[in-house]
């Protein structure tokens, strides 16, 4: 592999979680590694895919929990690949969306170690992809933000809720169970129709994925009452209508109806 040799980094998609939707150049990467630092978030189906006796290192943060600081994770990728390995950083999605890609790539520039991109199917895509629906849609949803709930947990004169409120785009929200209420009350007081359509996918893509359509104003209960412990994204804009067609799967739940029976 003329691109992976020793002393070179990979920082590798790992997609949302289902092996098939890693990318044919992030598998071959996968099985020539000789270290693969890996994410919490990345699954066993895809670590499967590592070369046989390559080490795998898990150094995830979930919650909170951080098993490394982002320091020492940087640390450990540059020391293998000065031992002349070949490095794989295996990141959950898309490695340019919403991870310390940034940080990885000036330590193993500083350093002087070659460090390259592959990129990922990031978990909005799949999101929407299992529903059904597409993100953007001519002529109702014409631009799409991604934003992550820490973005939205400082103060309000630091987030700019009339953008994020554009009733003309799709809104992805990550990692948002927990910020659900708070960011449905400021995107309805920056304006945006209570009744606008939303969607939750826990687990994208995995076989315990879960699918609920609700509404702006009842994504605090939905969140609340439907997601479990898994990693979920919301989706926020008219181009959810199109995840409501009467010949949806049996599996998807309807947080509308939960909801409105706890009301």
């Amino acid at each position: 592999m003329t691109d992976f040799e020793p002393r070179t980094v990979w920082l590798v998609g790992a997609g949302p979680g289902d092996p098939e939707l890693l990318t044919r150049k992030a598998e071959r990467l996968l099985s020539g590694a000789d270290v693969v630092f890996h994410d919490a978030l990345v699954g066993p189906g895809v670590l499967a895919l590592a070369r046989p006796g390559a080490r795998l290192v898990p150094v995830g943060k979930r919650a909170g929990r951080h098993s490394q600081s982002q320091a020492r994770i940087d640390r450990m990728i540059v020391a293998a690949a000065r031992a002349g390995q070949r490095v794989v950083r295996l990141k959950g999605g898309d490695p340019a969306v919403f991870a310390r890609t940034a940080e990885e790539l000036a330590a193993c520039r500083a350093a002087g170690v070659p460090v390259r991109i592959c990129p990922g199917i990031t978990a909005a895509s799949s999101a929407a992809a299992s529903l059904g629906t597409p993100l953007t849609l001519r002529g109702q949803a014409r631009a799409l933000t991604f934003v992550t709930a820490h973005a939205c947990a400082g103060d309000a004169a630091d987030v700019d809720w009339q953008a994020l409120a554009d009733p003309g785009a799709t809104l992805a929200i990550y990692m948002g169970k927990a910020m659900a209420g708070r960011i449905a009350r400021r995107l309805i007081a920056a304006g945006l129709d209570p009744a606008t359509p939303v969607a939750l996918v826990e687990n994208a893509s995995l076989p315990d994925e879960r699918r609920f359509d609700s509404r702006l104003d009842l994504l605090p209960i939905a969140a609340r009452s439907v997601l479990g412990e898994g990693p979920a994204v919301i989706l926020v804009g008219p181009a959810l209508d199109y995840a409501r067609e009467p010949a949806a799967a049996p599996d998807r739940g309807s947080a509308r109806a939960l909801t409105a029976g706890a009301a």
